[in-house]
């Protein structure tokens, strides 16, 4: 299995509000996590990094080898996150308000499960093909779910960035989870907003269909295409090969 993840802070924000990070516990389970944070100037970042590093630091306790174990397991750890956020941002008056996206990866022999909340994405690229398989939980998604805008409308949306879940704003917790088999050559993309806002899913295909070159460079292109293109947020990417026996991980 081969990994590369990457954060960039853009060329507009003052700070990274983004975390990402990866995980395996002692039954060699994968678990790759992507979060955007937001509220404040401190709150974003305190937020991603709470909910990735404690998340992953229980991971690394626990032995789950199944998918239900996996998905009841995560949940579970969501929930008592969420609690974790408004609890913390009620004590602290520069974190009121802070919250974080979540999407993340979970790999166990030829099966996967992706879990998000909020508007941060899961794709997979399959026979050179780009899919995406979350959904993102957004103002602007609903709009387009029910027929009041259209896709090209939504792309300059004035309310594009309202997120109808997230952890720490609201009590409930309301993650999507998508599990199913891997096929030899699959890769998966996990990422923030900040790529995809200024990437079309056209270019990312292209990237990510690159031959000859590694994992770890088609990260770099990505971000280095969104900071072409305005790099107006955060950027934070990662990538999950799984064809392969042993466990790669490329960080920067």
């Amino acid at each position: 299995m081969n990994i590369a993840y990457l954060t960039d802070i853009g060329k507009r924000r003052e700070n990274n509000q983004d975390y990402v990070s990866v995980f395996k516990n002692k039954a060699d389970v994968l678990f790759g996590i992507v979060a955007d944070g937001m509220g404040g100037h401190l709150g974003g970042d305190v937020a991603s990094e709470m909910v990735v590093s404690q998340i992953g630091h229980d991971f690394l306790e626990t032995d789950f080898a199944t998918i239900p174990d996996l998905r009841d397991w995560l949940l579970t750890e969501l929930t008592s996150e969420n609690s974790r956020l408004i609890n913390v941002s009620s004590k602290f008056s520069d974190l009121t308000g802070m919250g974080t996206t979540f999407v993340a990866i979970m790999m166990i022999n030829n099966h996967y499960l992706i879990t998000n909340i909020g508007d941060s994405r899961g794709y997979l690229l399959r026979d050179g093909k780009l899919i995406q398989i979350t959904e993102d939980h957004s103002l602007v998604n609903e709009l387009v779910k029910y027929g009041k805008i259209s896709p090209e409308q939504a792309k300059n949306h004035p309310q594009k960035n309202v997120i109808t879940r997230t952890l720490g704003i609201s009590k409930d917790v309301q993650p999507d989870s998508t599990n199913d088999t891997w096929q030899q050559d699959d890769l998966f993309l996990l990422c923030t907003d900040g790529l995809t806002n200024m990437v079309s899913d056209e270019e990312i295909e292209k990237i990510l269909t690159t031959e000859d070159i590694s994992l770890d460079e088609k990260a770099q292109r990505l971000i280095v295409q969104a900071n072409v293109n305005g790099g107006l947020d955060n950027i934070s990417v990662l990538l999950v090969q799984p064809a392969t026996a042993d466990v790669e991980v490329n960080r920067q």
